[in-house]
């Protein structure tokens, strides 16, 4: 048994559930869960992911929107999700736009805060493409609100970064969704 499936049977004994029939493969389970898909980002370079880089050969603003994603709120340990935008403006490069979902991965996939995703993001694209300005927005339902909130549900968490040649131009993100954040 791993340290983490051994954490996880000792968590599960610690509640009073002994961790057998229909528990007795949730700490391989959750064990594989973390290391496979909500922690993955943590053994990951943004660096690397982002040094592919194309010289760039227009003067447009790049803006992904919509990407779907996922992080793990380090206060509670609960998952997290929405959406997110992001937008640079390049300086003597570019990179492919599955660069920037594997970006977003790559940093969200952590035990982090949602208010330090969003400045990761600018911050990367800053340091690694060399853009002179970078934005992003990221939408996001956290469980650890909506475990113990009151209702209605499904209220998100919206935060902005924006730096270099984008700070304050909100008009190259989309604009935040407030109605369906009410459902």
């Amino acid at each position: 048994m791993s340290p983490v499936e051994e954490a996880v049977a000792a968590l599960l004994m610690a509640l009073g559930f002994a961790p057998e029939g229909d528990l007795a493969e949730t700490p391989r389970r959750v064990a594989h869960l973390l290391a496979t898909n909500l922690l993955s980002g943590r053994n990951q370079d943004h660096a690397e992911i982002l040094r592919d880089r194309l010289p760039n050969r227009g003067s447009a603003v790049i803006t992904l929107t919509g990407l779907p994603f996922h992080g793990v709120c380090p206060h509670h340990l609960l998952p997290y999700h929405g959406v997110v935008h992001l937008a640079y403006d390049p300086g003597a490069f570019i990179v492919g736009l599955g660069r920037l979902e594997r970006l977003l991965e790559c940093l969200s996939r952590r035990l982090v805060l949602q208010e330090d995703l969003t400045q990761n993001l600018v911050d990367a694209l800053m340091v690694h493409l060399d853009a002179r300005g970078a934005a992003c927005a990221v939408e996001a339902e956290h469980l650890c609100l909506s475990l113990q909130g009151h209702e209605p549900r499904g209220a998100r968490l919206c935060t902005r970064a924006f730096i270099g040649t984008l700070e304050g131009r909100f008009d190259v993100l989309p604009p935040v969704d407030y109605a369906a954040a009410r459902g």
